[in-house]
């Protein structure tokens, strides 16, 4: 009988794990924690979360929000625990980190049809792959030993890209009279706290930040940095208003206590259900502990701020899919052979899920002998499940790069389609907003009756 078996319980592993196992398959899910961790890696769970505690929009007319309908949509497991376990965070969709991922190990360790096993995997060497079906699903932060064993195994080069983690605080250690509570354009609850800066307190806290020292890190210098979490310090070094228009930008909000908008703006999104941390949105960064204490005290509201956790950074490492996978996140010659989430070049965290059931379902599609007359609808162009699938295999080898969802990755819509569609699907929003509720229906209609998506989207108006 052929083995099934996962490597990797994170997001994209767990996800495998239970579209498998939901099939009827056995399977083993293979986690090296807590023997083995990684740098960025603190907790023993299955799917844990490093960099941030927020799987992003929750809005259709944004690409990531579009990505998890079309999960919850097929029943994605890890979806739900993400829904299950949220904490307010406006317009987006963000979890408390450790309850999120107790409820995923809890569930998959009672999984009649999971096995677990708490080991590291050094090589493929130790599964038969005429036999063996496998996902790899090790994540950026894939071990040395095994990453250097896929390297020989893919006759490839060495790929990877730097992240960088925010740091997060004790919700009893913000100054409350100097923050105000409020979501961006008022979207959404008033789910984040915000630290208002004026014009001569940005001026201090700006400067000191280009001159902190930040901690070495090796190879760093060499670059491949993904742009998405670029340090705040080396934003900042790229000009004096670089950060007013990023993770600074004050638009759309207004301070109560003035009846104006700030100069400049942190804000601190809730990171448990209790409330009692908050991390700094968009602040990953790789200065020294000790510079992350001193500078980020320059905050309005965090005067006194104790860190729960200092922002750190490192390397995530990917393959280069588009040379070695082919649609599905299957392996090109190796048929029995799967890889899913960032180290098959996603970026992101619902991104990382997404390709984990894609790989799932095309490993269980291999493992039954199914055959499909046509596409399945999570490997169809036009959706974004899809269209993440097919930028993976078919991207440029040369100059493949890590992913987030967006809507370049599904084909576009030339201007006498968009029109059609457009009074087909009753947008009245124009340029970019209506061309993205456009391509988010489109997808949508793939898997259900749209009426409702149109009528909530022209309630915005």
């Amino acid at each position: 009988m052929n083995k099934v078996y996962v490597i990797g319980a994170g997001l994209a592993g767990s996800e495998a794990a239970y579209q498998i196992a939901e099939a009827g398959i056995e399977v083993t899910l293979i986690e090296m924690k807590p023997q083995v961790f990684s740098k960025a890696h603190q907790s023993a769970n299955f799917a844990e979360l490093v960099c941030s505690n927020s799987l992003r929009s929750n809005l259709i007319e944004n690409a990531v929000g579009l990505l998890k309908e079309e999960l919850r949509m097929n029943n994605s497991f890890v979806l739900k625990a993400a829904d299950l376990n949220q904490v307010p965070a406006g317009g987006a969709l963000a979890v408390d980190r450790e309850a999120f991922s107790d409820y995923i190990t809890q569930y998959l360790s009672g999984h009649p049809k999971i096995s677990i096993e708490r080991r590291e995997v050094v090589s493929l060497a130790e599964f038969d792959l005429t036999q063996d079906y496998i996902v790899i699903a090790t994540g950026p932060l894939t071990s040395d030993n095994l990453f250097n064993d896929l390297k020989q195994f893919l006759d490839d080069d060495d790929l990877y890209f730097f992240d960088a983690v925010a740091p997060t605080v004790e919700a009893e250690s913000i100054n409350r009279n100097r923050v105000f509570t409020a979501s961006r354009y008022n979207k959404g609850e008033a789910a984040y706290l915000n630290c208002p800066f004026s014009k001569s307190e940005y001026e201090v806290f700006y400067q000191e930040l280009i001159k902190a020292q930040p901690a070495p890190v090796k190879d760093f210098d060499s670059l491949k940095l993904f742009q998405g979490c670029m340090p705040i310090e080396s934003i900042a070094k790229q000009g004096r208003e670089t950060l007013l228009f990023g993770p600074l930008k004050p638009v759309g909000l207004v301070d109560p206590k003035t009846g104006e908008q700030p100069y400049a703006v942190v804000q601190l999104r809730q990171d448990n259900k209790a409330a009692t941390l908050y991390n700094l949105v968009g602040f990953q960064t790789r200065l020294t502990f000790a510079e992350q204490k001193r500078v980020f005290r320059l905050i309005p509201g965090l005067e006194k701020a104790v860190f729960e956790r200092f922002g750190v950074m490192h390397r995530n490492s990917f393959i280069n899919s588009p040379k070695h996978l082919s649609l599905g996140y299957q392996h090109k010659t190796q048929r029995n052979l799967f890889f899913a989430g960032q180290i098959a070049g996603v970026e992101g965290y619902v991104e990382s899920i997404g390709s984990g059931f894609v790989a799932a379902k095309c490993l269980i599609t291999h493992y039954k002998n199914i055959r499909y007359r046509q596409l399945p609808k999570y490997l169809h162009p036009e959706t974004m499940l899809g269209g993440m699938a097919h930028y993976v295999c078919q991207a440029d080898p040369q100059h493949f790069q890590p992913m987030n969802a967006n809507f370049g990755l599904v084909p576009a819509i030339d201007a006498r389609q968009r029109n059609r569609l457009k009074q087909q699907y009753k947008i009245t929003a124009k340029g970019r907003q209506g061309r993205r509720q456009i391509y988010a229906l489109r997808a949508l209609s793939y898997y259900r009756n749209i009426e409702k998506d149109i009528e909530l989207l022209n309630e915005k108006k």
